[in-house]
């Protein structure tokens, strides 16, 4: 069966195109720190000859190939071998058996399998007739669904709204501040926020991929050097490309950057060499910090770094701290890292950026992918009225703080440089202690220490806010700048509803 039998035989060790060595004959093949493939779940379902011919196709994969995509092929195939145990396995009879099984809708896991079947046929191992090929290479398979979430706009997966954008936005800074979530959960829910890159991406980060340059104008600019994903066959952070991100995301980042340099230090038990500082994954796994490895050595591979797949856990986490509320569904933001890449990739197409920029954006390689943003530019209330605004309130919760009676009855109610006016009249009473730069009082109410008085001129407020939209609206034609106010316009709306259902129950009793 020429070298690769030979190989097999000799139970040769591996390389993985990650950098992880595994036996051709283990039963489990740890491809990365992401994916393991457990080769050994097809064995009963082929004899002896196909099962090494299959397993020396899947190594030609997992030295060459990512991780990912090894394991696409293998449970596709795998899936294939159950729904055709009984038939001859690889066989052109069995293959348009399964065919028939598949709908429109999962008629694409041909694709994976076409792919092992051509290559196990092109490196000459026994399994393969050659009218299997033909048969195969005359097939047209229909792709699979690719951005429903992005074209059904659905509340629940789809992108974010402007208005649920803010609002998680807020809610993350604002727990961050009062210790309700920790900085590692911070960093990296913003990151996912603010750059829309992949978990593959965000968790292969290292301390020295934060780039800060300063122009010849003097100004600092602040960038990420995100690893590239999906490079069919490159490795573990071979290329990159650099994402421009604000200071206000750096500084949490710095913040990260130098937590990790102390988690490191504790567990190490002494200072990590200044060589290897810039190394350290920025969102690290110290779980399988092994210390009878030299670090330097474990800093090379990607076991030291975040699994993707904790990720999602963390923004399960993270949706279940801050409990923004969709104005859309009345519910919670269910959060998890692609619907903030859904959300870029819309907010772009909605802008009117051509597909190119928006391949660019999302570190597409091309942009057959993105034609999804583009052919489903979503619609934007474009007139938000009073009565518009009083009805979406209550299912947005905008609104965070405590409606008081009157002055007196506030926290800090007895300190006059806490009164909140809109120039002439007060509006309520700012129960925060500490120093705040927002621009009082439209930041006010979307803020939980804010206490709006039950008698405040807030319908006032309300009616310059919308006026302002409709101006900007006209002036500029652009929907997305008149809506940046509109999950403000939400919050004023809700303190004037529960203001107006506050009198009527008083009067009432």
């Amino acid at each position: 069966m020429n070298r690769w039998a030979e190989q097999a035989e000799a139970d040769e060790e591996l390389i993985s195109r990650d950098g992880y060595k595994f036996r051709f004959g283990d039963d489990r093949w740890r491809l990365s720190k992401d994916e393991a493939v457990p080769v050994y779940a097809v064995k009963e379902l082929l004899s002896p000859d196909l099962y090494l011919a299959f397993r020396l196709v899947l190594a030609f994969y997992a030295t060459t190939t990512s991780a990912g995509f090894v394991r696409s092929c293998f449970y596709h195939c795998k899936i294939y071998l159950k729904a055709t145990n009984g038939q001859q396995p690889f066989s052109v009879e069995s293959l348009i058996s399964y065919r028939s099984m598949l709908d429109k809708k999962t008629e694409w896991y041909l694709g994976n399998l076409r792919i092992v079947i051509k290559q196990w046929h092109a490196m000459g191992y026994p399994g393969i007739a050659e009218e299997v090929i033909q048969v195969l290479s005359k097939w047209r398979l229909k792709a699979g669904e690719k951005g429903y979430a992005v074209q059904s706009m659905c509340p629940e997966s789809g992108p974010l709204t402007d208005t649920e954008m803010q609002g998680v936005i807020q809610a993350i800074t604002t727990a961050f501040s009062e210790g309700r979530l920790a900085l590692v959960d911070t960093a990296l829910t913003l990151t996912f926020a603010l750059t829309g890159r992949r978990p593959v991406q965000v968790t292969a980060l290292k301390i020295k991929d934060l780039i800060k340059q300063t122009g010849k104008d003097g100004i600092d600019r602040f960038v990420i050097s995100f690893p590239r994903a999906k490079q069919f066959y490159q490795g573990w952070r071979r290329s990159f490309s650099k994402f421009p991100i604000s200071e206000d995301l750096w500084l949490v980042l710095q913040q990260q950057a130098t937590a990790v340099q102390q988690e490191f230090t504790n567990m190490i038990g002494g200072k990590v060499p200044a060589k290897l500082i810039p190394e350290l994954p920025l969102f690290p796994n110290l779980s399988v910090l092994n210390p009878n490895i030299s670090l330097e050595e474990q800093l090379r591979m990607d076991y030291l770094h975040m699994r993707t797949s904790k990720t999602g856990n963390l923004m399960c986490k993270v949706s279940k701290a801050i409990n923004v509320t969709s104005e859309r569904t009345g519910q919670p933001i269910k959060l998890f890292p692609y619907r903030f890449r859904y959300t870029l990739g819309t907010n772009l197409a909605r802008e009117g950026k051509r597909e190119y920029l928006i391949a660019e954006a999302l570190d597409h390689t091309d942009t057959q992918h993105v034609g999804v943003y583009v052919k489903n530019i979503p619609d934007i209330v474009k007139h938000i009225n009073k009565a518009v605004a009083l009805r979406l309130a209550p299912l947005a919760q905008a609104f965070q703080g405590v409606i008081v009676v009157s002055e007196k009855d506030a926290v800090r109610g007895n300190d006059q440089a806490s009164r909140i006016t809109n120039g002439s009249k007060g509006l309520g009473t700012c129960g925060s202690y500490g120093f705040c730069g927002a621009i009082a009082p439209i930041a006010c109410y979307t803020c939980n220490r804010f206490q709006p008085w039950l008698d405040g001129p807030h319908e006032t407020v309300l009616e310059r806010l919308i006026n302002e939209r409709d101006l900007v609206l006209k002036q500029t034609n652009d929907l997305k700048i008149a809506s940046v106010n509109d999950r403000l316009i939400l919050a004023v709306s809700d303190v004037v509803s529960r203001c107006k259902a506050l009198k009527e129950e008083a009067e009432y009793v």
